[in-house]
């Protein structure tokens, strides 16, 4: 929604993903990366590419999904405005495909790729993270198939969401309303899906659903 070790916490990244991982065995690497041809556009929406932040292929192989609803998640860990948003992506996918510790002592299984598919930073900038034709990943249990994980970074229980978030967030929405035929009543948070697993996204992004909904419904 931390899955780190206190060490790599220090080290690595400063996410907490609690909930946010199904895993599965790894075949060639290769073959996964020849198999992931680039997302399309989505219409309106400035992205910061995974080429543009030096994203490694996939380490293995993924499930193929057709994206037909929203999940909505925040990092659980402070904003870290001074990081760039490469640096920041590039720290997630670094931990994303590394075994860990999660901070309640259970081991951390290596994910393919960053979990989520969308990634905000503090100054709202907009990261492309997984293929978004591939299912992401979850430490907790709810069926992934469709869902487009878009991450705000952030603890939304003890901070707010910056106005650049909240408009990229909206905008984000939208298009991918308009791209995927995504309706409101399939956008939820985190918590939403994983009933009684994590406080995910925060209550105080959580507030700002009414103007995400409002984008999907063209308002």
């Amino acid at each position: 929604m931390s899955l780190l070790s206190r060490a790599s916490a220090l080290a690595l990244v400063p996410f907490l993903l609690v909930g946010c991982a199904q895993t599965q065995p790894q075949p060639d690497a290769a073959a996964a990366s020849s198999a992931m041809p680039a997302p399309s556009a989505l219409p309106g929406i400035d992205l910061l590419t995974r080429s543009e932040w030096g994203a490694q292929a996939p380490v293995f192989a993924m499930t193929p999904h057709t994206p037909d609803a929203l999940t909505i998640h925040h990092t659980a860990t402070p904003q870290r405005p001074e990081r760039s948003p490469a640096e920041t992506l590039r720290a997630l996918q670094r931990f994303s495909i590394s075994s860990d510790t999660l901070d309640d002592g259970r081991p951390k299984k290596p994910w393919a790729d960053v979990p989520y598919h969308y990634y905000i930073t503090p100054d709202g900038t907009i990261v492309e993270a997984r293929d978004v034709r591939y299912e992401g990943d979850t430490n907790t249990n709810y069926d992934l198939t469709g869902q487009v994980q878009v991450v705000v970074e952030g603890n939304f229980m003890e901070e707010e969401p910056t106005e650049a978030q909240l408009a990229s967030l909206v905008r984000l929405a939208g298009a991918l309303s308009e791209r995927y035929g995504i309706p409101p009543s399939r956008v939820g948070g985190h918590r939403d899906r994983a009933v009684g697993q994590t406080s995910c996204p925060g209550d105080a992004l959580e507030a700002h659903f009414p103007e995400v909904l409002a984008a999907m419904q063209g308002g």
